[in-house]
């Protein structure tokens, strides 16, 4: 069976507010989408990688990622065209990669930045917060790299595609598939469970965690360790309750309106169902704990699809996804993305480079093996994709628009991080108002008088 993905669902996906997340394995400046583990540190050569001494031009990428370590099924698929890009580059380009634990990712990127040493290439999360790299003229404007040879065209929607990517009529970055936000869980735990439909409502959610807890499963698993995939959760509380994140940012509207409240004590409220250890597990024990079958749902992006199978392969024909319930058809999207130095001496190098993540070889492993959706209209063979990837398909299909992660979505980059920590300090007990209150005195003294 051979499937093309519609123009139209990505327009759906990609113009909308996106983010950023990453993922479990990949997928954003101030709130990554994962956190895989691992260091595979090699020297940058930053904005003036030199060519080396049998003339061959040496660029770097850095990625969030150990490629050498990692079983993420979406970083072995980024591996695999680094060593493709290298093989038929022989004698004219090498790339060489720099990589961390996402964790780590921005904060090292932003350190090479400000050094002087930006990577030729790096990864990045679209939507508001790419404004840190562009702004300071620190990634490269692609447009007429984009549309010089038709390579725009090759991408559903066309320059409709890079709606999260563009700045002032101008495309900063590349993106290279899109992911939503979905709740994955254990069918036969379901089933043991009792629960035979999936809960479409906030009250259906409560009521599938009470049965669940009651057959003696572990209800939900999430990582407040990695503050994003908790605020990931109180992003669609407070979008599902109609919170205006653009009237917040513009003093139109307040953190202690009684909406925000109410999805605040709603995260509350479903926390008493998460694994006790929450506070300090990280994403990927998180994850691990889903795909181990140690709680039956997992809020997380579809990202996570390459992390779960890649970890356990056994595991995916137990694995359901549905959308999460109460948000009238809106669906949290992101993509990676990829950007280039704007001071690089290699451009010609780096999108070469570029190329190669979106080529039929690289589009078609991104759906059938790594479970994303692919931006170009490659066509691939849906009977070897991941189950879950049609279970996501069905998401988008139904979704009515997409939103982005609310930390990424903000006013600045620090906002979104004191959301995070807001977030994680009301699960750990702060009080809801109280902890409102200091987020909003964080708006007043840094973004409603600036």
């Amino acid at each position: 069976m051979k499937k093309k993905v519609l123009s139209v669902l990505l327009s759906t996906a990609m113009v909308a507010s996106m983010l950023v997340g990453c993922g479990g394995g990949s997928d954003a400046p101030a709130a990554p989408a994962a956190d895989n583990g691992g260091s595979q540190d090699t020297a940058s050569s930053g904005d003036a990688a030199p060519a080396s001494g049998d003339g061959v031009e040496e660029i770097t990428w850095m990625f969030w990622d150990d490629l050498n370590a990692t079983e993420d099924l979406i970083s072995i698929g980024y591996k695999d065209t680094v060593e493709r890009f290298n093989k038929d580059y022989e004698g004219k380009y090498h790339v060489n990669v720099v990589t961390t634990n996402l964790e780590e990712y921005y904060p090292k990127l932003n350190a090479l930045v400000a050094a002087g040493e930006t990577p030729d290439c790096f990864i990045v999360s679209p939507g508001p917060n790419l404004d840190v790299y562009v702004d300071p003229g620190v990634a490269a404007d692609l447009t007429d790299y984009l549309k010089a040879d038709g390579w725009l065209d090759t991408f559903n929607g066309g320059e409709g595609a890079f709606s999260q990517q563009t700045y002032d009529g101008k495309i900063y970055a590349v993106p290279l598939n899109i992911a939503a936000a979905c709740v994955f869980y254990n069918t036969e735990m379901f089933e043991a469970a009792g629960i035979t439909t999936m809960p479409t409502d906030w009250q259906g959610m409560l009521d599938a965690c009470d049965k669940l807890q009651a057959a003696g499963y572990t209800p939900l698993t999430i990582s407040a360790g990695t503050a994003w995939c908790l605020s990931m959760l109180a992003g669609y509380l407070c979008d599902s309750e109609g919170v205006d994140l653009a009237a917040i940012d513009s003093g139109n509207a307040s953190w202690l309106d009684a909406n925000v409240v109410s999805a605040t004590n709603k995260l509350v409220e479903i926390s008493k169902y998460f694994q006790q250890t929450a506070a300090g597990d990280t994403n990927d024990v998180a994850t691990a704990n889903f795909y181990n079958e140690e709680a039956a749902m997992l809020i997380q992006g579809s990202w996570a699809i390459a992390q779960i199978n890649g970890a356990n392969p056994d595991f995916e024909g137990k694995c359901g996804v549905f959308a999460f319930p109460g948000t009238d058809g809106r669906v949290i999207a992101k993509s990676d993305s990829l950007a280039m130095s704007a001071k690089t001496a290699h451009p010609d190098a780096v999108i070469a480079f570029m190329k190669y993540f979106t080529d039929d070889t690289a589009q078609k492993y991104t759906a059938e093996v790594g479970g994303k959706i692919p931006v170009t209209t490659v066509e691939y063979d849906a009977s070897k994709a991941p189950a879950q990837l049609e279970y996501v398909m069905d998401v988008f299909g139904n979704a009515k628009s997409t939103f982005g992660f609310y930390n990424e979505s903000m006013a600045t980059t620090e906002a979104g991080a004191f959301f995070d920590d807001t977030m994680v300090s009301i699960y750990l007990g702060t009080p809801v108002e109280d902890g409102l209150a200091s987020l909003e005195d964080f708006y007043k003294n840094n973004v409603w008088n600036k």
